[in-house]
């Protein structure tokens, strides 16, 4: 193993941002898994040996070059992202029910939607794309998302029912706080 291999590997996770397999980064370096393995390896010590800012982890979707937990904070103070309560719910549902036609967000959310989406989509969070079945687009969240509020994957532990019930119960609850 080279260390000019583990740099090149450095490189590739650095580039891409996002958790990559062990194939996906063996094709980008072109070499073999084995010498893959080996430089995360090898990353994996380097980091760890000089005590950096930057991790190399593996998760469930590959491995990835992330900043360390402890400096999350940090991240929080110096890229602040200011979403409204309205947009943030409407950031929730989208995550909640990823894909959703933005139609059927505007039933869940209302009007506001029209506001919410093109500040997210700007902001990184969703993604927005015309539905080939429909004339409405489609949304879902981005990885940017994901990494973002530090979130492997959303659980679908709620029934469709239980979905629904809790957002009319939102709902509510946001329709009492602007009567007020």
């Amino acid at each position: 193993m080279t260390t000019a291999t583990a740099t090149k590997i450095e490189a590739i996770l650095y580039l891409k941002g996002k958790p990559l397999s062990l194939g996906e980064i063996a094709e980008y370096a072109a070499c073999d898994r084995a010498t893959v393995e080996e430089g995360i390896i090898e990353l994996m010590d380097e980091y760890a040996r000089r005590d950096s800012a930057l991790e190399v982890v593996e998760t469930a979707n590959g491995y990835s070059l992330q900043l360390r937990s402890d400096f999350h904070d940090l991240v929080q103070t110096l890229i602040p992202v200011e979403l409204g309560l309205g947009a943030l719910r409407t950031l929730a549902a989208i995550a909640l029910n990823s894909p959703i036609l933005q139609s059927d967000l505007i039933n869940l959310r209302g009007s506001g939607v029209y506001q919410h989406v093109p500040e997210l989509v700007e902001l990184g969070f969703v993604k927005k794309r015309r539905d080939s079945d429909s004339r409405s687009y489609s949304l879902q969240v981005t990885p940017k998302f994901h990494q973002y509020f530090q979130i492997e994957q959303l659980p679908q532990i709620l029934a469709t029912n239980q979905k629904e019930q809790q957002l009319e119960l939102n709902l509510e609850l946001e329709a009492e706080a602007v009567a007020e």
